[in-house]
């Protein structure tokens, strides 16, 4: 088997202490097709069941007045001395009346999801998450991390139980900056989600992936916003690629990392890894290439390029060859078109011109006009008498 990459250990202060094989699974094919079909699908199974009262809208007494009265023949309350009298009822077109096709309980709310996909996908979202490029991309503040993917010594998870213990971690790897960058964005929900219990919205942080939670790593950052545990025997899609989108950044203990090799590979009772269907995406170089071209086969001789049969509908020249009369007399009619549109185009032309020269002499008059009647004379330059 090939060499794979050694990533570091780092201490809880931050420093190197020592080096670890990367596990195969980082190595997975990225498939964020595949990612996001299974997060879709695992992401219906909590849902709850909800639906409107059965009786929602039903408990009023109505009837149709049927036909010969000019009125539509929707349910109509009766009785009267009352605005309600008369006013149409059930119907999802009428004020009061049920919705169209009321949600019902037994709807479809689940979705089942085949075991090998969720497997691949849990594969590729943890190769993800050892690219720097795909965790930023995803939103991480990952400037002060020195390596990914970020594992750090057992102590992680042996000796941590207290929150400020935690915070002196994440900020000795560089990691407290996304803890604080999703703290900064709580706020509260638009919509009536803030009164379900689900006031507050949050951005995701780091997640901590431990082997053994008996040294109490679980009390140590669960307080902390936005930062999450998983165990590594429980990986879980919907945290290593929240919203379908892979590159969670990902703090991994010594001993998780050392168990994924125990859980993907080849042998018996191992998860299979993922083939990727291409080793090189570069077709041309292989079509191009020397062992391709070395068993195709030539090009055989005699091969002659006809040309593409003509339309003799649309092509004149082709249909001069099976009617002359009838070519000559499309060509015909082709030109006295092209004559009769030059012929209206100079008419419109001719047209417009008279329509603006006689617009042009009414505001000349018009003009001259104005000019003589707003003209101010001396009403007494012959004199003034009153009579």
């Amino acid at each position: 088997m090939t060499a794979r990459p050694l990533v570091s250990v780092f201490s809880l202060t931050g420093d190197k202490t020592g080096e670890v094989t990367l596990p195969m699974v980082m190595t997975s094919p990225l498939r964020p097709d595949l990612i996001q079909f299974v997060h879709t699908n695992m992401n219906k199974n909590k849902r709850q069941a909800y639906a409107v009262n059965i009786h929602a809208s039903k408990k009023v007494v109505a009837q149709s007045w049927g036909t010969g009265r000019a009125v539509a023949r929707i349910p109509r309350v009766g009785g009267g001395g009352t605005s309600r009298s008369g006013q149409g009822a059930f119907g999802n077109m009428c004020r009061g009346g049920r919705m169209y096709n009321p949600s019902k309980t037994w709807r479809r709310w689940t979705r089942k999801t085949n075991l090998k996909q969720k497997q691949q996908a849990v594969a590729s979202a943890l190769a993800a998450s050892a690219v720097p490029s795909l965790v930023m991309a995803r939103g991480h503040l990952i400037d002060q991390v020195p390596e990914l993917p970020l594992v750090l010594e057992n102590a992680l998870e042996e000796s941590t139980t207290k929150t400020s213990a935690a915070k002196t971690i994440l900020q000795a790897v560089g990691a407290l900056a996304d803890v604080e960058k999703a703290a900064e964005s709580k706020q509260i929900r638009c919509g009536k989600g803030k009164m379900r219990n689900r006031r507050y919205t949050l951005r995701r942080g780091p997640l901590v992936i431990y082997k053994s939670k008996e040294g109490g790593v679980e009390q140590a950052f669960r307080n902390l916003p936005g930062v999450e545990l998983c165990c590594v025997d429980r990986l879980n899609l919907l945290q290593l690629a929240p919203g379908g989108h892979m590159g969670r950044f990902i703090l991994w203990s010594q001993a998780a990392v050392e168990a994924l090799d125990k859980m993907y590979g080849s042998e018996v009772g191992q998860k299979r890894l993922p083939v990727s269907c291409l080793t090189n995406a570069d077709i041309a170089r292989i079509i191009n290439s020397d062992e391709v071209q070395s068993i195709v086969k030539p090009v055989k001789p005699g091969q002659f390029d006809f040309a593409p049969k003509r339309n003799a509908v649309k092509n004149t020249d082709a249909l001069e060859v099976l009617d002359p009369y009838a070519a000559a007399k499309r060509r015909q009619q082709a030109e006295l078109e092209a004559a009769r549109a030059t012929k209206k185009d100079e008419l419109r032309l001719k047209k417009r011109e008279e329509r603006q020269a006689r617009r042009a002499q009414h505001k000349e008059e018009g003009q001259a006009f104005f000019a003589k009647v707003s003209a101010q004379g001396d009403v007494c330059a012959d004199g003034f008498k009153i009579e």
